[in-house]
């Protein structure tokens, strides 16, 4: 009989292509793996793995098993899950994903009192790019996501708790005098520094100044907002900067002003995203609830 212990097995083999690595990730031997692995092909008599010294390769009938595995496994930990839906929120695990635009400036202002409210409550943060995030919500690997909006979720739910603009960063020797808003008619574009490409903040920005198709020189691209405020403090151009951020990134920083952008808004909506069938629907909710107070008194 099929052991969900073989299917596990397969899942960790999938996801490193590599039977050593994938024994590490689930903590038994590498010969243990492959003999599990090995009875599993043989009571399916399907070939799942290719493998030889050098590389794994999944066949296609072996997609379609490891495709069926990954919905028995997320039924079985939903199934697992609904055990705790009579008992007090928060006493299980939850890991909930985090992208690195929200992460380090959202979690320093909800988390204490997360753990105030819920001083037991253990809750793995994983940070990873949109687009992994909702793969691992999809699978099942994580709880929930924390994305920022419009981002591509079809087939999951979203909990919007908090709407924000950007703001136009720049040193206050170049800055526009007097000014308390700006519009995107107003910004010297050549003078403009986004994030790289890939970052869902840098579309945001790009949409919320109707600027979609700008081309940026390669000198600019960064994979950190610390990074371009660094830049914007040696003069070296302006950057857009959404609200939640700004007080973490301009501390300390005399030298630099922030501008409203005056553009029809929110320019995002950063949300919890969640499969539609997942059971602890109800803590997600008093999670929306915590971090919508928390950022409303931390950001006004």
């Amino acid at each position: 009989m099929i052991s969900l212990k073989q299917l596990h097995y397969a899942l960790a083999i999938e996801k490193t292509l590599h039977f050593k690595k994938a024994a590490e990730a689930c903590n038994v031997s590498q010969s243990a793996l492959s003999t599990a692995i090995n009875e599993l092909e043989k009571q399916l008599d399907i070939t799942i793995f290719e493998r030889n010294n050098k590389q794994v390769l999944i066949t296609n009938d072996g997609q379609l098993i490891l495709n069926k595995a990954k919905k028995v496994k997320l039924e079985l930990d939903e199934l697992l899950q609904i055990s705790q839906l009579n008992k007090q929120a928060f006493t299980a695990p939850m890991s909930i994903g985090v992208i690195p635009t929200i992460g380090p400036y959202l979690l320093p202002k909800v988390l204490p009192e997360v753990r105030s409210q819920y001083p037991d409550f253990k809750l793995k943060i994983v940070e990873e790019q949109s687009h992994t995030l909702v793969d691992m919500v999809r699978s099942g690997e994580i709880d929930a996501a924390i994305l920022a909006l419009p981002y591509p979720i079809e087939g999951l739910m979203n909990f919007d708790f908090w709407q924000e603009d950007f703001y136009l960063v720049c040193h206050k020797d170049e800055c526009p005098s007097k000014v308390q808003e700006i519009t995107s008619e107003e910004l010297e574009i050549e003078k403009l520094m986004l994030l790289k490409d890939g970052h869902c903040l840098k579309e945001h920005a790009l949409a919320a100044c109707q600027l979609q198709n700008k081309k940026q020189d390669s000198y600019f691209d960064s994979a950190s907002l610390h990074t371009l405020i660094q830049m914007v403090a040696g003069k070296l151009g302006t950057t857009l900067v959404p609200q939640m951020a700004l007080d973490q990134l301009t501390y300390n920083e005399s030298e630099l002003r922030a501008i409203h952008l005056n553009e029809p808004g929110p320019h995002r909506t950063i949300a919890l995203i969640i499969r539609p069938n997942y059971v602890r629907t109800n803590e997600l909710t008093m999670l929306q609830d915590i971090f919508t107070k928390q950022l409303t008194k931390k950001c006004a």
